[in-house]
């Protein structure tokens, strides 16, 4: 659904789990820190409005939108955590670069997730404007550090409800 159409800020709180003792890690583009440390803001509020605690979320800082999945990586080998949070920015500008980014990085999170049976959300914004990313990162449209927080921790609630069993389906099982 197209974000001019829903506010990213919106969900019911009452049927979002508690995730006490649960861990979480975040990952940060600095590229458009204006941006993605708007993103980073709300979704660390709201991993704690939910009952993580401080210690139990993990944040690492990458250069770019870019490299999130490698961040994403790094922190998973080092640290086992339940869901693996990557926020960031491409806007579109006068070139194509922001096709190769978006469809790189949401290709390499989604075979990590896959693959892992974890969750690694893709929490990028993907305007056409500066003033979009802004609208999508606190502004008009809500914030979208909100809904990749909500993503994860529904994934994760997922996950325990299911008896925390790594899916063996596409695997040749």
């Amino acid at each position: 659904m197209a974000s001019a159409l829903k506010n990213l800020s919106d969900y019911n709180e009452a049927n979002i789990p508690s995730v006490e003792g649960q861990k979480f890690g975040i990952i940060v583009a600095d590229y458009h820190t204006d941006i993605t440390y708007a993103l980073y803001e709300a979704c660390h509020a709201t991993l704690l409005k939910h009952g993580a605690k401080e210690e139990d979320i993990h944040t690492v800082q990458v250069p770019g939108t870019y490299e999130l999945p490698t961040g994403a990586r790094m922190l998973a080998q080092s640290k086992s955590l339940d869901a693996y949070i990557c926020l960031g920015c491409v806007i579109k500008g006068d070139t194509p670069h922001n096709d190769y980014i978006n469809s790189a990085v949401a290709n390499a999170l989604m075979t990590m997730s896959v693959s892992s049976g974890k969750a690694f959300i893709f929490g990028v914004v993907t305007p056409n404007t500066h003033q979009q990313a802004v609208d999508r990162s606190g502004g008009k449209h809500g914030n979208k550090g909100i809904e990749a927080a909500i993503a994860a921790i529904r994934m994760v609630d997922l996950k325990k409800s299911l008896g925390g069993k790594k899916s063996t389906i596409g695997f040749g099982h």
